[in-house]
């Protein structure tokens, strides 16, 4: 019997899904864009996240059905071609999500005094990587799943560990120079958070997996409703707390070093007392964890996400058998390799920039979807307005940020996403293609036969 979870386990799992690896897969690259004001990135990123939160939810309680985006898109629209593009671009997300997840995992797996960087001139950081994605493929083809109590224990642990980092390094912070503690007064009010907020998307995206799990959830269309209002804001104070204690802690590190800062900012807090050491293995082992159940969870998740493409006609039936009982095996396979693939091959800037135009596309076409219904009475349609033009306006900001200051990335970004969407009408508009195609071979037989006729 699969357990019944209820709000303090729906709040663990939405929480969990944003803590669990963002902060330290996005932090490093997030303040090389905007500087201190790292913060202020965060909170709007945020802001936009919660509307289309609320989006969700109110078109989750309008369909009655459950589901998330590819239901909604299906119930409101009947669009198949639509549905089925929606749910493809959200799975290369997710495979985004874990790939940056096992990058950072990798990169702090290294930072661990006595771990080397290479190996006989091999780099490690891909390799640990891959090594990562594999270990949990085979956990989840075994059938290892956190149960709703561990996983409030474990996220419990995961935000304490943040917290009490976030507030005692910005005490230290203060103390130890109070008239130099730089909040990004100056770069708050910049292009910069706007850009930043784009990028670190990909970190307010967790909560969203509450909504294909509902059959788990006592009374799902209220509990999922009340987990995302409560679970986006926490997770904006406690990104909010980390970001302006490392900024103020550890600013070098954010530019030499920017996937490790958190270590190194624990790791000055704490040598004054001769722990330094100690705070920064605390840390690491922190993000080790947290991002390794990141990729676990994301990736059981994202199984049965694409079980249901597949049983919906959206993933080609060759790709595994969609009555089989949970995830099917070669479903697990196929995302842990591609997801392998892509963080042994990207940078973390790339694996999270995908990741997150991802997001924005679809969560911005769930605020129009929700604006859209704004005549009924459960939709007001101020959030869905400003989710919409939140992620109308990261999209456009963010591409050009790219192509200004990271060409290679923009390149990588967008020969990704020309391919996707290629890949995505090939298979969805197969037919009228394929109609289109016979037509003109008809069309083109018809001359032929015309041709010879007139020369004889």
């Amino acid at each position: 019997m699969a357990e019944r979870l209820g709000f303090t386990e729906a709040v663990s799992i939405a929480l969990g899904g944003m803590i669990g690896g963002g902060i330290y897969a996005v932090l490093g690259v997030v303040t090389r864009i905007t500087g201190a004001a790292t913060w202020a990135a965060f909170v709007l990123a945020g802001l936009v996240a919660l509307c289309a939160g609320y989006s969700y939810a109110r078109l989750n309680a309008l369909s009655d059905q459950g589901g998330g985006s590819v239901t909604y898109i299906q119930c409101f629209t009947g669009n198949e071609t639509l549905a089925g593009m929606t749910g493809w671009t959200l799975l290369f997300g997710y495979i985004g999500s874990m790939a940056m997840y096992a990058f950072a995992f990798a990169e702090f797996a290294i930072s661990i005094p006595r771990v080397p960087t290479s190996v006989a001139g091999v780099p490690l950081r891909p390799v640990v990587s891959v090594v990562a994605v594999g270990a949990f493929v085979a956990l989840n083809l075994l059938g290892a799943r956190t149960t709703g109590t561990t996983e409030n224990a474990l996220v419990a642990a995961k935000v304490s560990v943040l917290v009490l980092f976030g507030l005692g390094g910005i005490a230290y912070a203060r103390s130890v120079a109070p008239g130099a503690f730089d909040v990004g007064a100056e770069q708050a009010f910049t292009t910069g958070p706007i850009i930043a907020a784009g990028v670190s998307f990909v970190a307010f995206q967790g909560w969203q997996l509450l909504f294909y799990d509902q059959e788990r959830i006592d009374t799902p269309v209220d509990t999922v409703r009340r987990a995302v209002y409560l679970s986006v804001p926490a997770a904006v104070a406690i990104y909010v707390i980390v970001a302006l204690a490392t900024v103020n802690l550890a600013p070098e590190a954010l530019t030499n070093r920017p996937h490790t800062a958190l270590k190194v900012a624990a790791e000055q807090m704490l040598s004054p007392v001769g722990l330094g050491w100690g705070g920064g293995f605390v840390i690491a082992l922190s993000a080790l964890f947290s991002t390794g159940s990141a990729i676990n969870a994301t990736l059981f998740s994202s199984g049965y996400f694409a079980k249901g493409l597949l049983s919906k006609g959206y993933l080609p039936d060759r790709v595994s058998d969609p009555d089989a009982d949970g995830v099917p095996p070669r479903l697990i396979l196929g995302l842990g390799v591609i997801t392998a693939l892509f963080s042994a091959w990207g940078s973390l800037d790339a694996v999270t920039s995908f990741a997150s135009l991802a997001f924005i596309v679809v969560f911005g076409g769930m605020s129009y979807l929700a604006l859209r219904q704004r005549s009924q009475s459960e939709v007001h349609p101020l959030p869905p307005a400003i989710g919409l033009l939140g992620t109308a306006g990261f999209l456009p900001v963010m591409l050009y940020h790219l192509y200004a200051a990271e060409r290679e990335t923009f390149y990588a970004v967008c020969a990704l996403a020309v391919v996707v969407v290629t890949v995505e009408l090939l298979y969805f508009e197969r037919d009228v293609l394929r109609e289109e195609i016979t037509e003109f071979e008809e069309l083109v037989g018809v001359d032929d036969d015309a041709d010879v006729a007139e020369s004889e």
